[in-house]
């Protein structure tokens, strides 16, 4: 029998062949417990944070086909649910493991250390919520899992540092430029509907046969792949230049059913096919934030339960899932009432406009494991769209108030991380 096992981060003996003891059996039964509690207590954590998402994060892209009149408000808050959780499942894993493994290097995240990350990073939130700012669930949860990582000992993981800070600065102009593009060309003269539409359909479309999906079979070496990815491995196409021929190819398919769908739409009446494509590109901005946003609830647990418990990566993110799934059905049809009437303001085409960078910035995060939020790509996408009555002030403040989460939430979770660690005797 082995003499010890971890709990948590300390070990605790067995009882020895023999007779002969290494420590009490009632002080092995009461770290086993004490281990056990903070597991449950962390998954507690973890759904919490999960619901949170799914209540404010995930509903929004559908709010501009309510608008328009192109979905009922109830049948768009099952759709949102539904959508999210199935990104959670199938894109979930990249981020979750970047916020569980790749931000601290030489310490695994414990069962108490994640609990106060995630209860620091909802606290964050709630103070986003009553003050009126909203407070980007990244900025918190990955400055909260840097901080409690730096206190069990960890060394600073300064490569993952520049690669998501200079992500999320490029985030901005991104948002904007693709928003600012693609409101001028929807509203410019010499562009008719018919075809200004479905060519940013087709745009979206090509985007979507590269969307790098769990449940599509990959190599050893690549968790995930894309349908265009598959497809170039079973026909072994050339590459000629470094141009996999196969990839663009179904990319260039995608796009052109999109086109013609959307087209076909358009001609019978350009109101059908903007709300048609609004509903699309609503449901695939949904699904993008369902896989986007669950590592940052799961991504704690992420060695705890992959392993030290030796239970697949799938439960953590099925836990994730149907916290998301709980909010998003249970506050989804007030949250999408309200910002309808927003969108509806702001108007068709802008909306398309400032959706369009929400999508395509949420799934190039998810293909380099970046956790990002998209309070971020929202503000940034809907002013470049030109949407009327925005304050520069208080999107000043709101970038302040980010920056001021994101170095505090480093700090703030050692006082209830050493104060549980006192009372529960454990690290």
């Amino acid at each position: 029998m082995r003499a010890n096992t971890v709990y948590g981060s300390r070990p605790v003996a067995h009882l020895r062949v023999g007779g002969e003891r290494s420590g009490s059996a009632v002080e092995v039964a009461v770290m086993a417990v004490a281990f056990w509690a903070l597991v449950v207590l962390a998954t507690v954590a973890s759904l919490f944070m999960a619901w949170a998402l799914g209540a404010n994060s995930n509903s929004p892209p559908f709010a501009p086909a309510i608008g328009a009149n192109a979905v009922s408000t109830m049948r768009a808050a099952f759709l949102v649910g539904v959508l999210a959780v199935l990104g959670a499942m199938t894109q979930g894993g990249a981020i979750s493991e970047t916020i569980g493994a790749d931000l601290v290097g030489g310490v695994s995240i414990t069962p108490l250390a994640a609990t106060v990350g995630l209860l620091t990073a909802a606290g964050f939130m709630a103070l986003g919520v009553y003050s009126g700012y909203p407070v980007p669930a990244a900025f918190a949860t990955t400055g909260a899992m840097v901080g409690v990582g730096l206190l069990l000992g960890g060394a600073p993981a300064f490569d993952t540092y520049q690669r998501i800070g200079t992500f999320w600065l490029l985030v901005p102009p991104m948002s904007g430029g693709m928003a600012y593009l693609t409101a001028k060309l929807l509203r410019h003269e010499d562009v008719p509907e018919p075809v200004g539409v479905p060519l940013l359909a087709g745009v979206v479309a090509g985007v979507v046969a590269n969307v790098q999906l769990g449940v599509i079979p990959s190599p050893p070496d690549q968790p995930q792949s894309s349908v265009a990815g598959f497809v170039s491995r079973v026909v072994d196409a050339p590459a000629p230049l470094g141009v996999d021929v196969a990839v663009v190819a179904v990319s260039l398919a995608f796009a052109a059913v999109g086109f013609l769908v959307i087209r076909r739409r358009t001609l019978d009446s350009a109101d059908r096919g903007i709300r048609t494509f609004l509903l699309v590109l609503g449901s695939i901005v949904a699904f993008s934030s369902g896989g986007s946003q669950v590592g940052l609830a799961t991504g704690p647990l992420e060695n705890r339960y992959g392993v030290e418990l030796g239970v697949p990566g799938i439960f953590p993110l099925s836990l994730g899932a149907a916290g998301i799934l709980a909010g998003a059905w249970m506050d989804a049809p007030r949250l999408l009432q309200g910002t309808s009437r927003e969108y509806a303001q702001l108007g068709l085409r802008r909306s398309i406009a400032a959706l369009v960078p929400r999508f395509v910035i949420a799934q190039l995060a998810i293909a380099l494991g970046i956790p990002i939020s998209f309070n971020n790509i929202v503000i940034s996408g809907s002013s470049a769209a030109g949407a009327a009555g925005v304050s520069r002030r208080k999107i000043g403040v709101t970038v302040g108030f980010w920056l001021l989460t994101l170095v505090s939430s480093l700090a703030v979770g050692y006082g209830p991380y050493l104060a549980l660690s006192t009372v529960l005797g454990t690290a």
